[in-house]
């Protein structure tokens, strides 16, 4: 079973305009799938294959001469950073669009090499879980997105999601990450990543966490890129312009995927996360992983910030889109009131020209409802859609 992806358009456009693309994002995202779907009869090449790597370190003009110009996909091919030369080459002396067409997981080493060898010749979109669009989500399905995730293999088959989740964080999270990287204290790491769940849509302080996990801050700041860089956590950065108010300039830290978070703060069931604590951090990371696709799929950078006074005001999530600054509230509730707006209202006074006037207010209802103040309760599902239109899809 096949699902569209959102990134569809976008990749159609680049592939005619440059000779090289670069397809990224976490592992298990659907990037294979995705770019097979698309170029039935290419050729395709991975390799996690060793033979395919060996051939391709030992002979890289061999390896590329095989495929005479012709458009080819190389999966994973931060395993083989060095053959980007070549590439480089063959590009240079002929800039044909849409022949070499890659896909790398591991960003760090890997965005390194892109842009030391192929700056100026390739493309690079961001391939992500599916977006809520993409499942088409309705509100009889919100335990489910929270627990089962949007990662492609549980949400197409729930019967895998706590195997699909324990090995990907064995395998992924705790190994390739911790190799990749040259982390020495595992033990530490792993306590990070479980901590990292326990602050999931809270501010990130890294003097706490340093404390409890018996490194340096230093360190923390380093394991928390690493997760940002490995699209394991998204850090919200505060909106900085200080309209009378001294803001608290603290990012807030979130997890991709809720799937995750629910198993690594041990929830029972989808029910339960979302009826616990974590019921209220799990939907607004939700919200917040569907601005960073909704953007990606789009081919932007995501322009989203969230915005807290030491006064005690605060706005969820402020999104900078066609001149003006979105404010926006996420609720897990099915009551919009008016103390849901009350900041969204204060934030379009103090900021006036540059904000919007209409806020918005994320929640769990069925409809779009219009609320005092020119100000709309959008349902969580319908989210995504709107905010494509809003930011130019």
């Amino acid at each position: 079973m096949y699902i569209p992806r959102d990134l569809t358009k976008v990749y159609q456009s680049i592939v005619k305009q440059f000779p090289a693309i670069l397809v990224t994002g976490p592992r298990q995202s659907g990037k294979s799938t995705f770019l097979k779907h698309l170029s039935k009869d290419t050729p395709y090449i991975t390799f996690d294959d060793p033979l395919n790597r060996e051939f391709a370190l030992k002979d890289p003009n061999g390896f590329l001469d095989q495929f005479r110009g012709n458009r080819v996909i190389l999966d994973e091919i931060q395993y083989v950073p060095e053959i980007l030369q070549y590439i480089k080459m063959r590009i240079d002396n002929n800039r044909r669009p849409g022949v070499w067409i890659m896909t790398g997981s591991q960003q760090f080493p890997l965005m390194k090499g892109v842009s030391e060898t192929l700056a100026g010749r390739i493309a690079i979109l961001e391939l992500m879980p599916f977006s809520i669009r993409e499942i088409k989500a309705s509100r009889e399905t919100l335990e489910d997105n929270l627990w089962t995730g949007q990662y492609p293999e549980p949400a197409c088959y729930p019967d895998k999601r706590e195997i699909w989740i324990r090995s990907y964080i064995q395998t992924y999270v705790e190994r390739d990450v911790r190799r990749i990287a040259d982390i020495g204290d595992s033990r530490g790491f792993e306590m990070f990543i479980n901590l990292c769940a326990t602050y999931h849509s809270r501010e990130f302080h890294p003097a706490s966490l340093a404390g409890v996990c018996g490194v340096s801050q230093p360190t923390i700041k380093s394991w928390a890129k690493i997760l940002e860089r490995s699209y394991i956590l998204i850090m919200l950065q505060p909106f900085f312009k200080n309209y009378g108010k001294r803001l608290i300039k603290t990012p807030k830290v979130y997890f991709v995927d809720p799937s995750i978070v629910c198993f690594l703060t041990r929830q029972p069931s989808g029910e339960s996360a979302l009826r616990g604590n974590m019921g209220g951090p799990l939907f607004e990371g939700l919200i917040i992983s569907e601005v960073w696709k909704t953007f990606l799929n789009c081919g932007k950078t995501p322009a989203a910030f969230f915005w807290r006074a030491q006064g005690g005001l605060e706005v969820d999530l402020i999104i900078q889109a066609q001149g003006k600054y979105w404010p926006i509230e996420i609720k897990l509730t099915s009551t919009p009131s008016g103390n849901h707006l009350k900041n969204m209202n204060r934030f379009k006074e103090l900021v006036g020209n540059e904000a919007s006037d209409i806020g918005l207010l994320v929640c769990n209802v069925d409809k779009k409802i219009n609320l005092p103040g020119n100000n709309i309760a959008m349902p969580w599902f319908l989210f995504s859609e709107w905010l494509r239109k809003l930011i130019g899809a």
